[in-house]
């Protein structure tokens, strides 16, 4: 949201919202809702084909929970204009006081009501952020308790602090005397978009969270679908014009410009990665270019509506150059930021709201009426400390918070945060939903049905043997499923042939028979499963 909005209204009464900014924020939240979708998308494809359905349903439960825990208290926590500097109140709990009059120093040209929306949506992707440091290996309910108390402890307190009337980093030139009774100075630090409430807040949360449940236990480098990964990149960038452009609050020319730095900032920073790891590899990956996207997008969240096109092309490349490097130097730390949530969202939205104090300008913000003292080149030098310093505050207490929550939640019987090892084998579709993403088999190119295929790979679970035609290819899997009896090799999460074969002994009474050599070499996982290859007739 903009922070420096100085119109004065009598928030009590009614306000001409105008038709235009009212539709303009309603088609905003909606497409800010499409990114949720779209960052499931993402993570899916990231993820090991196991694991891929069961990322996509934690985004999705994450945007229901946040949704009602928002609607009930959560958005008048965060933007209550009645609290003092820490925290709002519960006054306008259940949204029961909102409604066609606006927040004058917030959102003056639209509805409350509408604006409740828009924030809504900010609130939901920002939690499901946090699942990209900590994918196949963490489990649905401590997950999703932990989203509600996030989102009350930690979010809703960064979004106060940094958009609400009385929050102290947007008035931190004034700190000292800030209370509900006090009229806010609004002279503090530059967030347009959530580089703090949305970036550094759940990066640095995802990172607390992947210290906390600890390496992955079989780490492979394979992406199951790069294409999935395009798509859901394609789809952020779509609502990023939206999430940016309708912190605006209204349908105006800083909305438009907002729009404009973000697609630009975005571009700068998928080519800079792209070109940052051709130079290492040779290779013009599909991976790189996405993930600079991402991070072009993080970086200009905070600056979107104040900085100048020009420089949203250095922060989109300086950005994306510096995650580049430290996704490339992370290993030596020893923690498993999975899909590099932290270091894109945390690390990037940490850059861009640093950025934001040096590039700022008075002319962009003024597009909008808006009036600020500038950036470190307008010789207001101290922005930069007041981004600095907003920026380490909610690195901090995100980091501390998520930490804190997530001990406690492990202490709750029934609410381990971790998977075992077996499940962790098995991958989350099975094991947390008891449905798979994929319904494909492994056989012969020319057997005449994969049930009869000698080589159809099985499972054997509590008792009852279920072959991969029965949807259970996932079990073990580590790349994409599917063609010919060369694609096993890659199969990772199984038992070896021995352990098969005791098993199957075991079960049948005979031996199984003319093993192909192939597979021989398979390491043992231990796991409830166990690879059955039917003796040929």
């Amino acid at each position: 949201m903009s922070n420096n909005m100085s119109i004065t209204t009598n928030n009590t009464m009614p306000v001409d919202t105008g038709s235009a900014s009212t539709g303009f924020i309603a088609w905003g939240a909606a497409l800010v809702f499409v990114m949720t979708p779209g960052l499931a998308l993402f993570y899916s494809g990231l993820s090991k084909s196991n694991n891929a359905l069961s990322l996509m349903m934690l985004c999705m439960l994450t945007m229901a929970v946040v949704t009602i825990q928002f609607f009930l208290f959560g958005f008048s926590l965060a933007f209550s204009e009645t609290g003092g500097p820490f925290i709002g109140d519960f006054k306008m709990g259940a949204v029961n006081t909102l409604g066609s009059h606006a927040f004058p120093n917030t959102a003056p040209q639209i509805p409350s009501v509408a604006f409740m929306v828009f924030q809504m949506q900010f609130a939901t992707l920002t939690a499901a952020l946090i699942f990209g440091s900590v994918p196949e290996r963490t489990r649905f309910v401590p997950a999703m308790l932990f989203v509600v108390l996030w989102t009350s402890l930690v979010y809703d307190f960064v979004a106060y602090w940094t958009w609400a009337d009385h929050g102290w980093i947007r008035n931190f030139a004034c700190i000292s005397s800030i209370d509900s009774r006090t009229v806010p100075c609004l002279i503090g630090g530059y967030d347009f978009a959530g580089g703090g409430p949305v970036h550094i807040a759940s990066g640095f949360s995802g990172l607390a969270y992947c210290l906390m449940l600890g390496k992955r236990k079989h780490i492979h480098v394979e992406h199951h679908s790069l294409v999935n990964v395009m798509l859901g990149t394609g789809i952020l960038w779509f609502g990023w014009f939206a999430f940016n452009g309708g912190s605006a609050g209204a349908a105006n020319t800083r909305a438009a410009m907002a729009a404009a730095n973000t697609t630009i900032a975005a571009a700068a920073g998928g080519l800079a990665w792209i070109w940052f790891d051709y130079i290492w590899t040779r290779k013009l990956s599909a991976l790189s270019f996405c993930c600079g996207a991402v991070a072009g997008l993080v970086g200009i969240t905070p600056g979107a509506g104040y900085v100048a096109p020009w420089a949203a092309i250095v922060i989109g490349v300086v950005v994306a150059i510096l995650c580049d490097l430290w996704c490339r130097t992370k290993k030596r730390f020893g923690f498993d930021d999975s899909f590099d949530a932290f270091s894109v969202h945390g690390c990037g939205g940490f850059l861009g709201n640093i950025l934001t104090g040096i590039f700022a300008q008075k002319w962009v913000a003024k597009l909008d009426g808006s009036d600020i003292d500038g950036g470190w080149m307008e010789w207001n030098w101290i922005q930069v400390a007041y981004q600095l310093g907003g920026s380490a505050a909610i690195a901090a207490w995100s980091f501390v918070v998520s930490i804190i929550l997530l001990f406690f939640i492990n202490l709750i019987p029934c609410c381990r945060i971790r998977q075992t090892e077996t499940d962790e084998a098995l991958g989350g579709d099975f094991v947390e939903m008891g449905e798979v993403g994929y319904m494909l088999v492994i056989s012969e190119p020319d057997a005449p049905e994969p049930s009869e295929s000698p080589h159809t790979l099985g499972f054997r679970l509590d008792g009852k043997r279920i072959s991969t035609a029965d949807g259970l290819s996932h079990l073990g899997g580590s790349h994409g499923f599917g063609g010919s009896l060369s694609d096993i090799k890659r199969v990772r999460g199984q038992l070896s042939v021995s352990e098969a074969n005791e098993r199957y002994t075991r079960d049948h009474g005979s031996e199984m028979v003319n093993f192909t050599e192939e597979f021989k070499d398979m390491s043992p996982v231990r796991g409830q499963g166990v690879v059955n290859f039917a003796a040929d007739p």
